[in-house]
């Protein structure tokens, strides 16, 4: 039997970046996508409680359906995996995402959210990002690298035990690529201000815009390595649990 591969992403289920990663993956088995119907960057894992969820059949073919929801990346995830696989996925692929999502990026991901998401379910889970967000980005240089590392994940059997994958691919030509490179988390913040402006009724509104700021980057961080012209990937977990922390924690409030 065929591998069966979920998909998703946040830049909405028109996004040329999920085309890109859904032709891939159909070359590994039958691929099930439900991403949001329109853009939901920035969602990171929030979910829809308040109102009911609608989905909408984009395509039906051999080896591929499609869907769309109207809520996050997490609750396609969700949907997805409760109604509309025919099977409990073998692996969760999130992208191709339009724009980074190293760093400090994943927490404010959609894309990641949804990788988070099933993870958390015990499903083998992989997010792509390509460092471009021009909507009509060109994903070719990211085929070999997002290829190369589906392929491996299924030949070996999925990943180790509650990992998933957040792996960045810089904005180079494919024979700028210099390899990939199995990273930490580069030490970055986003600083973050609101610009206050007027509309045209005369109302202020702020809109959000930032710098992201990364001083000198370890050479084993994902931030180094795309700088340097490598994929990066970072192995990451839905356990945020400190625990080097434990027992001085422990020993600070029950001494």
């Amino acid at each position: 039997m065929k591998p069966l591969i979920l998909i998703t992403n946040d830049d909405g289920v028109a996004a040329k970046g999920l085309r890109t990663l859904d032709e891939v993956a159909m070359e590994f088995g039958d691929v099930v996508v439900m991403a949001p119907e329109y853009n939901a960057s920035g969602m990171s894992h929030s979910i829809t409680s308040s109102r009911p969820l609608r989905v909408r059949e984009v395509k039906q073919a051999p080896g591929l359906s499609v869907y769309c929801c109207d809520g996050t990346p997490v609750d396609s995830v969700k949907l997805a995996v409760e109604y509309f696989c025919p099977r409990r996925p073998d692996l969760v692929l999130s992208g191709i995402n339009h724009g980074s999502n190293s760093s400090i990026n994943v927490l404010y991901s959609g894309t990641m959210g949804a990788v988070i998401e099933a993870s958390a379910l015990g499903i083998d889970a992989i997010g792509f990002s390509l460092l471009n967000h021009n909507p009509e980005a060109d994903f070719t240089p990211c085929i070999p690298f997002v290829r190369h590392i589906i392929g491996t994940t299924l030949e070996r059997g999925g990943l180790p035990l509650g990992i998933s994958l957040n792996v960045n691919i810089p904005r180079l030509p494919a024979d700028e690529i210099k390899g990939i490179r199995v990273c930490h988390e580069a030490h970055a913040m986003w600083h973050d201000s609101f610009e206050k402006r007027t509309d045209p009724q005369g109302r202020p509104y702020w809109w959000l815009t930032g710098k992201f700021v990364c001083d000198n980057p370890p050479e084993a961080s994902d931030v180094w390595a795309l700088d340097h012209g490598y994929v990066s990937v970072v192995p990451i977990h839905p356990d945020f649990t400190h625990y080097p922390a434990l027992h001085e924690l422990d020993h600070m409030f029950n001494s």
